[in-house]
């Protein structure tokens, strides 16, 4: 329990984990002739987005957000620390489990319809904390919001950079994020 995780170590097993599943998804696509439109799905784009996706998404991303702003405050006590959160009567595995099912939902659904757009949802709340603090009621929606506008900027980027053909979108984050994470890396190393 007193045990500190080292976040570099905790990032490259992410890396070699996420690196594995997109080999097999790649193995498994080639296989069934599936390469081109894995492949675009895996920079992340909205070139096969479809308005029956964009419904999904309003529908669940309302859900989300709204079980996320009630979360919040709790999620704010439990970022103070366990035993802070304990001696304040939070239900930790409680706050944690309800959380991770929050944030299953709103990624499945966004990764459904625009693919796997990388660093998005590291980059942004980490500006986002920067700017208004540590308070998760401000942190939440203010990142849904700053990552759909990064989302949309990004997008333009990809339609107009190398016309008629449409760049993914996951390359121009990844341009951003992984600077980004590197530096977020060096400074938590010290």
């Amino acid at each position: 329990a007193g045990r500190k995780v080292d976040p570099v170590k905790l990032a490259l097993a992410g890396t070699a984990m996420g690196t594995l599943l997109i080999s097999l998804a790649m193995g498994t696509s080639m296989y069934f002739n599936l390469s081109q439109e894995l492949s675009f799905w895996i920079a992340g784009g909205l070139t096969s987005a479809k308005w029956q996706g964009v419904n999904l998404l309003l529908i669940v991303g309302s859900v989300g957000l709204i079980g996320a702003i009630i979360m919040a405050p709790k999620i704010t006590i439990l970022s103070l620390g366990e035993e802070v959160a304990i001696g304040l009567g939070q239900r930790t595995n409680l706050v944690r489990f309800i959380s991770l099912i929050i944030v299953i939902l709103l990624t499945g659904a966004s990764v459904s319809v625009a693919g796997n757009v990388v660093f998005v949802g590291l980059i942004v709340p980490q500006i986002i904390r920067g700017i208004v603090g540590a308070d998760y009621k401000y942190i939440i929606p203010l990142s849904m919001l700053f990552g759909s506008v990064l989302l949309v900027y990004s997008d333009i980027l990809a339609r107009t950079i190398n016309p008629p053909y449409e760049t993914p979108i996951g390359v121009f984050t990844a341009l951003i994020g992984i600077p980004f994470f590197i530096s977020v890396a060096r400074k938590e190393r010290g």
